[in-house]
C-alpha cells in the first residue's frame, strides 16, 4: 500500500512539473492580447449593418454582436489628421498633421505641427508595441508621409505594405486621384516604394492577403501581434469585383432622399440615435431626385451600387482576416476595433482640384457599363453622401456630425458583449485603450527624445462595464480644419460649417437629442454658444492652430 501510493506522488509530482515547465501551456495562459486593428476609408455613419445599413456586413456586424458598439465616436474631418490622432493618441496639430499635406496654406508650410507627416514630436503605436515585444503588421492606406523616412516601416510597423497617399485606384494601374498634384498613387513593401503592383491587385483582397501572410510568416516564435489592416474601401473610386458589383443591381433607383429616410428609421430601431430625432434636411446643392433626368438617375444609382458592394467586399475580406485568426487559435485572444477615418465624401470625381478638363482626367471611362470597372473614376457625390450619413447631417470634409462622428466597435476577451455606448469619445482614445488593455506604458522619450503625452482617455472603464463615461461633464474636445470648427462638451456642440456647404456662422446644438443638428439654439441660449467659443480659442492656442 505504502509503495503504491509514494508512486501515486512521483506520478502527480512529474506531471505537476511538465505542466508547469510546458511552454505551449504557459504562453496559452499568459500570452499577451494580439491587436487587430481596422479602419474603413470614408464610410458613412450608417454604412453598416449594425448602425442601419441595408449593405450586407455580417462579419463586422458580427464584431458588434461579440463586443461593444460606440454610437458617439468622433474623428477629424478627412483622412490624416484622423489617422495621426490613432497613432499618436493626442491631437493632429501636435502630431503633425494640423492640415492635410495636399491642402497646407502658405502661411500654414514650416509652422509646428503642420509639417504633413506623422512627425517625431510623438511615438506611433507601432513603435510602441514593437518595443514591447510585438510584432507590427500594416496592410493598407498610411497618409502620414510618403517619403521613406515618413513610411510605416519607418514608424514601427517591422512589416507593411501600404497606399502612401490620400487614395488611388483599386486596381493595378497604380492610377491617383488628381491631375495636377497626384495622377500617379505611391505605394510601399517595408522600406522600399514600388513601381508596380501585382496584375491582379485588388485593394481590400490584396492587402488582407498581405496581413494574413504577415501574421503566418510568425506566428510559431509565439510573440503576440499588432495588425492594422487599414483598406482604402470605401473611398473614390468607387471599383468592386464582382459578384458585388451587380448585388445591389437596382436596389437604389428610388434615390437618396428614400435612403436616407430608411436608414434614419433602422438606426432608430437599432437604438443607434434617439427614437424622437429629427430628420435633417438635404442641402440646397443637392437636386431632388425626381429632378434628374432618366440618364443622372442611371448613372448616380449605379454608383450607389457600386459603392454598395465596395463595402460588402470589405466586410467579406475582414472576415477573412478573422477566419484566419479562428484556425490559428488566436481569435479568442485579439482585441479587433473597427473604426473608419470620417464620414462619406461629397465629392464627384471632376470636382477634385486640377481634374476636370484635363487631359488626364480624360482617359477614364465613365459609362453606365463601366462603373465599378477598372479605368473608371466616380464619387458618390452629395446627395448619396448625406444618405450615407443616415440619421446625421453633412459629411467629410465639414464639422458636422456626418463628418466626424462615425462607427466604432471594439471586441475582444474581457470586453462587454452586445451593448452599446452613446458615451462621447474621440480617436485618440484609441492608443490609451490598447495600452491598458495590454498593460503597456507610454513612454515620456523614444530614441533619447520626449515625445508628447497622450491627451485621450482609456475606454476600458466603459468596455468592462465599471462606468458609463470616461469623461467629466465639463471636459472639451476641439477639432478644426479649413475654417470648419467644433467644439463638444456634454450634450452641447457649437460649431461653424465652412464654405461652400456652409456660411461659418456659429451655431449651437444639444445633439444627444438632435444629432442631425436640425434646431439651432445660439439665440435660445448665447451664454452656452460664448462659453463654448471661448473654449475653442483656449484650444486653438493649446495646440497651435494657423488658421
Amino acid at each position: 500500500m505504502k509503495k503504491t501510493l509514494f508512486l501515486i506522488l512521483i506520478i502527480a509530482l512529474s506531471f505537476s512539473c511538465k505542466q508547469k515547465s510546458n511552454p505551449d501551456s504557459q504562453n496559452k495562459e499568459h500570452k499577451p492580447p494580439n491587436i487587430l486593428l481596422i479602419m474603413g476609408d470614408d464610410m458613412g455613419y450608417s454604412d453598416i449593418g449594425c448602425f442601419g445599413s441595408e449593405v450586407e456586413t455580417p462579419n463586422i456586424d458580427a464584431l458588434a454582436e461579440q463586443g461593444l458598439i460606440f454610437t458617439n465616436f468622433h474623428t477629424s474631418v478627412s483622412c490624416s489628421p484622423t489617422r495621426s490622432m490613432l497613432m499618436s493618441g493626442t491631437d493632429n496639430h501636435i502630431a503633425g498633421l494640423g492640415n492635410m499635406a495636399e491642402l497646407l496654406t502658405n502661411n500654414q508650410k514650416g509652422k509646428p505641427g503642420y509639417e504633413g507627416y506623422l512627425n517625431d514630436n510623438v511615438v506611433s503605436l507601432a513603435e510602441i508595441f514593437l518595443q514591447e515585444g510585438y510584432h507590427t503588421y500594416m496592410a493598407g492606406k498610411w497618409h502620414l508621409g510618403d517619403q521613406p523616412e515618413h513610411f510605416p516601416y519607418a514608424r514601427g510597423f517591422e512589416r507593411s505594405f501600404s497606399m502612401l497617399q490620400g487614395g488611388a485606384s483599386h486596381w493595378s494601374d497604380m492610377k491617383g486621384i488628381q491631375a495636377a498634384n497626384q495622377p500617379n498613387a505611391k505605394y510601399a513593401m517595408d522600406d522600399k516604394e514600388l513601381t508596380e503592383l501585382p496584375k491582379d491587385f485588388y485593394s481590400s483582397r490584396s492587402y488582407s492577403d498581405f496581413l494574413i501572410d504577415a501574421i503566418r510568416s510568425q506566428i510559431s516564435d509565439g510573440k503576440p501581434f499588432l495588425a492594422y489592416y487599414a483598406p482604402t474601401a470605401a473611398h473614390d473610386p468607387i471599383h468592386v469585383p464582382e459578384p458585388w458589383l451587380s448585388k445591389y443591381r437596382g436596389n437604389y433607383d428610388e434615390g437618396y432622399e428614400v435612403l436616407k429616410s430608411q436608414r434614419i428609421k433602422r438606426a432608430k430601431d437599432l437604438g443607434i440615435v434617439h427614437k424622437d430625432a429629427i430628420q435633417p434636411k438635404f442641402l440646397s446643392q443637392v437636386s431632388t431626385w425626381k429632378k434628374l433626368n432618366e440618364k443622372d438617375r442611371a448613372i448616380k444609382a449605379r454608383t450607389m451600387e457600386a459603392y454598395a458592394g465596395q463595402i460588402d467586399n470589405l466586410d467579406y475580406h475582414v472576415g477573412r482576416i478573422i477566419d484566419y485568426l479562428n484556425d490559428i487559435n488566436q481569435y479568442d485572444n485579439t482585441i479587433i476595433i473597427f473604426c473608419t477615418d470620417n464620414g462619406p465624401n461629397p465629392y464627384e470625381a471632376e470636382e477634385y482640384i486640377s481634374n476636370e478638363g484635363s487631359e488626364w482626367f480624360e482617359q477614364f471611362d465613365n459609362s453606365l457599363d463601366n462603373i465599378g470597372h477598372p479605368n473608371s473614376f466616380v464619387g458618390i457625390g452629395l446627395g448619396w453622401a448625406q444618405a450615407c450619413a443616415g440619421p446625421l447631417d453633412y459629411f467629410k470634409m465639414t464639422t458636422g456630425e456626418g463628418g466626424i462622428r462615425t462607427p466604432l466597435i471594439i471586441s475582444g476577451p474581457k470586453i462587454k458583449k452586445g451593448g452599446k455606448s452613446d458615451a462621447f469619445t474621440y480617436i485618440i482614445d484609441i492608443l490609451p485603450t490598447l495600452l491598458e488593455y495590454t498593460n503597456t506604458e507610454h513612454p515620456s522619450t523614444y530614441k533619447n527624445k520626449e515625445v508628447k503625452p497622450l491627451l485621450g482617455h482609456s475606454l476600458i472603464p466603459i468596455t468592462s462595464g465599471i462606468k458609463n463615461t470616461v469623461r467629466a461633464k465639463d471636459e472639451v474636445m476641439c477639432g478644426e480644419m479649413l475654417n470648419g470648427r467644433w467644439v463638444i462638451k456634454g450634450d452641447y456642440k457649437a460649431t461653424q460649417i465652412a464654405k461652400p456647404f456652409g456660411d461659418e456662422a456659429w451655431r449651437l446644438y444639444n445633439i444627444t437629442l438632435d444629432p442631425g443638428e436640425t434646431q439651432n439654439l445660439s439665440e435660445k441660449e448665447p451664454m452656452i454658444l460664448k462659453e463654448l467659443r471661448d473654449d475653442w480659442n483656449n484650444y486653438s492656442r493649446q495646440v497651435g492652430v494657423f488658421e
